[in-house]
């Protein structure tokens, strides 16, 4: 059999139980039409992702996983994820780590701190138990968050102190202002 091989099966008969007269036809529906891929995409759905890398329902990981392209994980990840590129957490999945990444879509659930360069989206079936991080964040009706988020990048966070003068400084404070004037 020529399963894996590119060349055409040399004794291939064909199936005896479908016989079409050259007079019959067969209906064919029209391709449904595809997605621009240089459009803009609409607001209420997310750019098309194709993953390069598949963890499918039955896989379970432990440890570190990093990823240079697109990612889908369907099954179970436990440890830490590291992408250069998006990853998508499909319905099915269980995840329990930290995830970096330039983008990250949930649609399963996920227990840990997510940072995302680009954007962090939280569909309608997915529970997040963690912190985000992300410039844009997109919580979609019927997904469940429970965690801090911070809207700004990762590297955007300053360290700035905030002194709080006790109530009797500032009212000092006030009222020599108010007599310099």
């Amino acid at each position: 059999m020529a399963l894996f091989n590119k060349e055409p099966e040399k004794n291939v008969r064909p199936d005896q139980s479908v016989r079409l007269q050259p007079s019959q036809a067969v209906p064919v529906p029209p391709p449904a039409p595809m997605p621009e891929s240089r459009g803009v995409p609409s607001r209420q759905s997310a750019p098309a992702m194709e993953a390069r890398a598949y963890l499918d329902q039955g896989s379970k990981v432990s440890g570190k996983l990093s990823f240079d392209g697109p990612a889908r994980i369907d099954g179970q990840v436990d440890g830490e994820i590291t992408a250069k590129d998006s990853v998508m957490v499909g319905e099915s999945a269980v995840v329990t780590a930290q995830i970096k990444a330039a983008s990250v879509i949930v649609a399963g659930k996920v227990s840990g701190d997510i940072t995302a360069s680009q954007r962090i989206e939280i569909r309608p079936s997915a529970r997040v138990l963690g912190n985000l991080t992300a410039p844009v964040l997109v919580v979609h009706e019927g997904a469940v968050f429970e965690g801090h988020c911070a809207m700004q990048p990762e590297g955007a966070r300053d360290d700035r102190k905030v002194t709080v003068f006790p109530k009797e400084e500032r009212m000092m404070a006030q009222a020599g202002g108010q007599k310099q004037a």
